[in-house]
């Protein structure tokens, strides 16, 4: 099966969409257990790769990027509207 995530690092709690989405499909990538995507991901945009609490930390690239806002589940898009940025926090 061709991979439709990429996990840049492993210590990443989100991998990236390789290209659009749907929900109920497969992900599949290297270095990542299969799962179910959750709603529309867009190409380029971030999927949780386990639940994630509210106030917790995203990690893309093995570095803290940004701070959840709200509860994420496992397969679930990560964007603007359940996060925010670490480098405009206070």
């Amino acid at each position: 099966m061709t991979a439709n995530i990429l996990l840049i690092h492993p210590r990443d709690n989100v991998a990236v969409a390789l290209r659009d989405l749907a929900p109920g499909e497969e992900a599949t990538g290297s270095g990542v257990t299969g799962f179910k995507i959750r709603n529309q991901i867009p190409v380029s945009h971030k999927v949780a790769l386990r639940d994630l609490a509210a106030g917790e930390e995203i990690i893309k690239y093995g570095e803290v990027v940004a701070v959840t806002t709200q509860p994420i589940q496992k397969g679930e898009w990560v964007h603007t509207h359940n996060l925010e940025s670490k480098r405009w926090r206070k």
